[in-house]
Protein backbone atom coordinates (compact mmCIF):
# COMPACT_ATOMS: atom_id res chain seq x y z
CA UNK A 1 0.00 0.00 0.00
CA UNK A 2 1.15 3.46 -1.22
CA UNK A 3 2.03 6.05 1.56
CA UNK A 4 -0.37 8.66 2.00
CA UNK A 5 2.07 11.12 2.12
CA UNK A 6 1.20 14.57 0.14
CA UNK A 7 5.10 16.28 0.82
CA UNK A 8 3.12 18.75 2.41
CA UNK A 9 4.88 18.06 5.78
CA UNK A 10 4.48 19.93 8.63
CA UNK A 11 3.48 19.36 12.31
CA UNK A 12 1.07 21.28 13.85
CA UNK A 13 0.89 21.28 18.02
CA UNK A 14 -0.76 17.59 18.16
CA UNK A 15 2.26 16.45 15.87
CA UNK A 16 -0.11 15.68 13.41
CA UNK A 17 0.93 16.34 10.00
CA UNK A 18 -1.00 18.97 7.84
CA UNK A 19 -0.43 17.33 4.99
CA UNK A 20 -1.84 13.61 5.05
CA UNK A 21 -3.57 13.96 8.71
CA UNK A 22 -1.01 11.31 9.95
CA UNK A 23 0.46 11.82 13.55
CA UNK A 24 3.72 11.15 13.87
CA UNK A 25 3.76 7.85 15.74
CA UNK A 26 1.59 6.84 12.72
CA UNK A 27 4.68 8.31 10.37
CA UNK A 28 7.12 6.78 11.99
CA UNK A 29 5.17 3.05 12.15
CA UNK A 30 4.47 3.47 8.30
CA UNK A 31 7.39 1.70 6.85
CA UNK A 32 7.35 -1.66 9.68
CA UNK A 33 3.42 -1.71 9.19
CA UNK A 34 1.21 -4.13 7.08
CA UNK A 35 -1.37 -3.32 4.74
CA UNK A 36 -4.06 -3.88 7.58
CA UNK A 37 -2.51 -1.29 9.84
CA UNK A 38 -1.67 0.86 7.25
CA UNK A 39 -5.55 1.04 6.23
CA UNK A 40 -6.40 2.02 9.69
CA UNK A 41 -4.21 4.88 9.63
CA UNK A 42 -5.03 5.92 6.43
CA UNK A 43 -8.82 6.09 7.91
CA UNK A 44 -7.93 7.30 10.91
CA UNK A 45 -5.74 10.44 8.95
CA UNK A 46 -8.97 11.06 6.95
CA UNK A 47 -10.84 11.30 9.50
CA UNK A 48 -8.83 13.93 11.20
CA UNK A 49 -8.52 15.83 8.18
CA UNK A 50 -11.99 15.62 7.56
CA UNK A 51 -13.35 15.13 11.13
CA UNK A 52 -17.51 15.35 9.83
CA UNK A 53 -16.74 13.24 7.61
CA UNK A 54 -18.66 9.33 7.42
CA UNK A 55 -16.94 6.46 6.85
Amino acid sequence: MASPCCRQCCLDDQDVCLGCGRCLAEILEWGQAADARRREICKAALLRLRPGLKI
